[in-house]
């Protein structure tokens, strides 16, 4: 059987929906490209709200809100860049549509923009501007209704607002200096005052802090103190609360009515109204989200109902959820490895009213016939377990024999392949076994979702250990699957997932027959030199500093530069040419030292994309030229 990967792309995303004035909107690429859409309650032809040649970001990449809906304004404020190049701009346009407008008359254009806390009713937002051409981040409160801009703090770290009080006198501020080392602030009226954690600046020189993850902080129902989430109880994250007359002090939160089991963390509190909360789990990879009650007096969470997690939203991933306090209504996206987003909505007060608002469908490809995955997680080198899956040929496809390997290595370094359909890796895995072709998928210390510990390894540690957990599960665990030829292998990865595929062939040419990187890092200095300016003071702490001498040595070392010249099997390289992250000069420049010694390589450049493929006729021809190329050196 034949199948083509227009088959798996058939079932188009639908994705952060938000509902609002009896209409759902959200984003889709029914145009061949992400842009935003609205449909009535209960189903309706999507309506395009933008022009066709204005294309959306991945939510996942921007950092912050997409978009948000000013029923009261009749307005949209959406984020938009050029073609990738992740400068977001605020811009407006009406609820039915048309060609977004500058939403405070350009004040931004100097700025990397991001969408964070929004209040619909007052049409109030919070901005967190990255500088271009110097790391300051500034942070922002705007009135929609005004035009009005209030610069809320600035720092190199930046400010992000977790939290405003009804009248927007009182906001919760959290800056970060790596995964982790987190500091809280509260802002009343324009003073700041330290909540918990220890600032930067009042370190002494080489000074160690603990580690206390602080992450997202909402207001309690009183409004006198925050839930945090914290790894200062769990290295797997929990409930904190900090009386805001009492600074410094961090008390845990019981949680009541818990119903997963498995490994895995806290993801997120949210405040939903008066004295209910969302609280988000990432439990074996899969999403569980939970409407709890907060009792601040006796300081318990009472997880009520299990919004995801329970059949019929088990073993997939929340791609977002939105809560409309004034109707009581939740509208999310789900996906699972084999189903593909869908847009669902739960009601009552019971939330057992659920509607499905979308009937997406993968066209031609029996169910039957697409891969699960399986549990492949296994002990390590030094006897850390890490997470893994195993996607198969279906059996009714009818392949024989022992199936030849695609290694897939996510990005970030701290980030997670999680059994999602809505992004770039599900269909490709899937189009993978269609082609007879066994996948295997690990999330390798420093990957999220399994505790603060196991994510802080990769830090200062670039091509270490998660290098040699690669390794060992290519020689001592695969071997002992009798259902895969290791002797045809061959890895791919994206950004860091690049990145580790270029180490994998320089230091590990034997274990592969091809490879393709993905926009990864090629020389750690250029890439240092090369990156955001607001990205710089981040990248000095938790990769290293190319200034000091030592660590400049280190991240010669860590290079694949300094190792690609054992590589063996032949390589196809994928870049954007609008890439900010990982710019095109780094692909080219693997490319031409790796060409002039004589190596086999191939350069894919989108020319209209940025840190991702987005465009249909660009994924159509990504997948084709990564499966085609896999088939040619593995002969599936």
């Amino acid at each position: 059987m034949n199948y083509r990967i227009e088959s798996l792309m058939s079932a188009r995303l639908f994705v952060v929906p938000q509902f609002a004035d009896e209409r759902v909107y959200f984003l889709s690429n029914l145009s061949g490209h992400l842009s935003l859409y609205a449909m009535f309650y209960g189903g309706s032809v999507p309506e395009p709200l933008l022009p066709p040649n204005i294309a959306l970001q991945n939510p996942h990449l921007i950092g912050g809100h997409s978009f948000y809906v000013f029923p009261e304004l009749e307005k949209i404020l959406v984020m938009v860049d050029n073609n990738g190049d992740e400068n977001y701009q605020p811009m407006t346009t009406s609820l039915d549509g048309g060609f977004p407008e500058p939403a405070f008359n350009n004040f931004f254009k100097n700025y990397r923009v991001h969408l964070g806390e929004c209040d619909r009713d007052k049409a109030v937002v919070y901005l967190l501007a990255e500088r271009r051409d110097k790391p300051m981040n500034e942070t922002y409160r705007g009135d929609l209704k005004t035009g009005k801009l209030t610069k809320i703090a600035e720092s190199e770290w930046g400010f992000g607002v977790s939290a405003h009080s009804k009248d927007h006198s009182k906001l919760l501020l959290g800056t970060g200096y790596g995964v982790g080392d987190s500091v809280l602030y509260s802002w009343v009226k324009g003073k700041k005052t330290l909540l918990y954690g220890k600032p930067l600046e009042k370190r002494k020189a080489g000074e160690q802090v603990p580690l206390n993850g602080l992450g997202n902080a909402v207001f309690s129902p009183s409004g006198k103190g925050t839930i945090v989430t914290s790894a200062v109880f769990e290295d797997t994250f929990g409930l904190g609360y900090i009386n805001l007359k009492k600074p410094g002090v961090i008390k845990p939160i019981k949680l009541k009515g818990v119903a997963h089991t498995g490994a895995g963390e806290m993801e997120n509190i949210v405040h939903l109204k008066d004295d209910r909360y969302l609280v988000t789990f990432n439990i074996d990879a899969c999403s569980w989200a939970y409407e709890g009650i907060f009792d601040e007096a006796k300081l318990v969470m009472n997880l009520k109902y299990v919004l995801v997690g329970q059949e019929p939203f088990d073993g997939g991933m929340l791609e977002h959820l939105d809560y409309d306090a004034l109707e009581d209504v939740f509208t999310f996206s789900f996906s699972t490895a084999t189903s593909p987003t869908q847009i669902y909505m739960i009601e009552g007060s019971k939330r057992n009213d659920l509607s499905l608002h979308t009937n997406e469908k993968i066209l031609g490809i029996p169910d039957v016939h697409l891969s699960k995955g399986e549990d492949a997680s296994f002990v390590s080198h030094d006897g850390l377990r890490v997470s893994a899956r195993m996607y198969l040929p279906a059996k009714s496809l009818g392949f024989k024999g022992a199936r030849p390997v695609v290694y897939y290595i996510h990005g970030g370094p701290q980030g997670q392949e999680r059994p999602d359909f809505a992004w770039f890796s599900m269909p490709l895995i899937q189009y993978l076994t269609l082609r007879g072709f066994a996948v295997f998928v690990p999330n390798v210390r420093g990957s999220t979702g399994y505790g603060l510990k196991y994510v802080k390894h990769v830090d200062r540690d670039w091509g270490g250990q998660d290098r040699l957990d690669h390794v060992h599960a290519m020689t001592k665990v695969l071997p002992k699957d009798k259902r895969v030829d290791v002797k045809r292998t061959a890895v791919v990865g994206r950004s860091y997932g690049g990145y580790m595929t270029l180490m994998q062939a320089g230091l590990h040419p034997n274990l592969w027959k091809a490879s393709c990187d993905m926009f990864g890092p090629y020389d750690l200095i250029t890439f240092s030199e090369r990156i955001p300016e607001t990205w710089k003071p981040y990248f000095k702490i938790s990769i290293g500093d190319p200034a000091k001498p030592d660590e400049r040595a280190d991240l010669i070392e860590r290079s694949p530069k300094t190792h690609l010249h054992n590589m063996a099997a032949p390589m196809l390289v994928i870049q954007g040419r609008n890439d900010p992250r990982v710019i095109a000069a780094e692909s080219e420049d693997l490319v031409k030292q790796l060409k002039a010694k004589g190596k086999k390589l191939e350069l894919l450049v989108f020319e209209d994309e940025g840190h991702d493929v987005l465009k249909y006729e660009n994924r159509v021809t990504c997948y084709n030229a990564i499966t085609d190329f896999f088939a040619k050196y593995l002969k599936p």
